[in-house]
């Protein structure tokens, strides 16, 4: 399955990969500000934005349709950037296909399984009669009475769209919330993808954490940490340029070195 993307810039290839309920515009300020040295291809995950949904969602289906998408903008060899949900779909397509990343950026996520932590947010969203929507406030004061944080309810209704029938959510929430759990797993690899990585982390965030440690340097034995301070999870969105520069220094001493 070809997966929806955005290309912005030239130069080496470099893929970004979003979170979970979210499209490929996440990280338009990062792409935007790396594309004066590498094409930067943004990419919707399956089931998210504006590619194609269905009613599987797997690492291997993911890793499946990632390779489909390169091959689709022929892409042999390229970085990759993930966040989150992309951050895992990246680690996974690295450590499936290792000869087609050069360098791999996580941001915020390890190679791990998660304790559910999207109950009010499923909630919420299934709470939305979204065939009765008349406007986004309408959406919002539904989505108040579940998920209390403004900033979240803000970026899921990012995702809320006009379509001729109404109101609708880019992401298809049915099978979201179907792999949900399997989603939080991550696949057993019995080889390591030994390119350069680079793990940032947020501060205030417990996505990665020092147990965590073995499991990624077992899998990923050429890696290195960052940590911003003063962020939680969305570390691209509250600290955009230390964490531009980071991955910018990072795939420059990468090249450096070839």
């Amino acid at each position: 399955m070809i997966l929806h993307s955005n290309s912005t810039g030239s130069g080496q290839p470099l893929i970004i990969l979003h979170g979970l309920f979210g499209s490929y515009d996440n990280l338009a300020g990062i792409a935007r500000t790396l594309s004066d040295q590498w094409q930067v291809i943004s990419i919707d995950l399956p089931n998210h934005g504006q590619s194609p949904h269905s009613n599987v969602m797997n690492y291997t289906s993911m890793v499946a349709d990632l390779v489909d998408t390169t091959e689709s903008l022929n892409i042999d060899q390229c970085a990759v950037l993930g966040h989150s949900l992309g951050g895992k779909l990246a680690m996974a397509f690295a450590l499936a296909h290792p000869g087609r990343v050069t360098a791999l950026i996580i941001a915020d996520i390890a190679p791990v399984s998660y304790a559910r932590s999207h109950q009010a947010v499923f909630a919420g969203l299934t709470a939305v009669n979204t065939s009765a929507l008349t406007n986004r406030s309408e959406a919002e004061k539904q989505l108040a009475k579940h998920i209390t944080e403004p900033g979240v309810r803000q970026f899921l209704l990012k995702s809320l769209h006009k379509t001729e029938q109404g109101f609708d959510w880019r992401f298809n929430l049915a099978t979201l919330a179907q792999c949900y759990d399997h989603l939080l797993t991550f696949p057993d690899y019995s080889d390591a993808y030994t390119g350069p990585v680079l793990f940032i982390k947020g501060a205030q965030s417990d996505y990665i954490l020092p147990e965590h440690r073995p499991q990624i340097m077992q899998l990923f034995p050429d890696a290195q940490a960052k940590i911003i301070n003063g962020t939680g999870h969305w570390l691209h969105a509250e600290k955009p340029v230390a964490f531009a520069k980071l991955v910018r220094d990072f795939l420059l001493s990468q090249h450096t070195k070839i």
